[in-house]
C-alpha cells in the first residue's frame, strides 16, 4: 500500500524566515517556491513548508520524520549552531543506529538519523 515517504510538510508562521532558515540548513534553494508553500528536494524526499499564521512555538505531540545524515553528532551540533534547540540528544538505539530531533526556531520537530543499515532501493 505505502510506497514510502514522500514529504515532511512543517507549519510555519513566518514563511520567508523559514525558507531563509531551510535553505541555510540544506544547502539549496528551494526547488518549489510559492506563497502558499514551498519545498525542497531532500535526496529525493521533500520537505515543505506551509503558511500557518495560527502556528505556535509549542506543539502537541507528534509523530517525528527523522532525516538521514552521515554523521547524526554533527549534523544535531550544527543544527543547534544555526538556531535550532534541542529536544532529544543523540543516543544509540541498537545496532549503531543513532538519532536524536531539535525543535526548529518555527516550533517543528526534526529528527535526524544516521543509519549505516538503511540503503536506498534503487528502481
Amino acid at each position: 500500500m505505502f510506497l514510502g515517504l514522500r514529504t515532511a510538510a512543517y507549519q510555519v508562521k513566518e514563511l520567508d524566515k523559514a525558507k531563509a532558515w531551510y535553505s541555510n540548513v540544506l544547502g539549496m534553494q528551494p526547488y518549489f517556491d510559492q506563497p502558499f508553500y514551498v519545498g525542497f528536494n531532500v535526496g529525493g524526499y521533500e520537505l515543505g513548508l506551509v503558511p500557518d499564521a495560527h502556528c505556535s512555538a509549542k506543539r502537541a505531540a507528534s509523530g517525528i520524520a527523522y532525516w538521514g545524515v552521515e554523521d547524526a553528532q554533527g549534523a544535531y551540533k550544527r543544527l543547534i549552531e544555526l538556531g535550532a534547540t534541542g529536544q532529544d540528544p543523540i543516543q544509540d538505539v541498537g545496532d549503531g543506529i543513532l538519532i536524536g530531533a531539535v525543535h526548529d526556531p518555527f516550533g517543528n520537530t526534526l529528527g535526524i538519523i544516521e543509519n549505516p543499515k538503511f540503503k536506498i532501493k534503487e528502481k
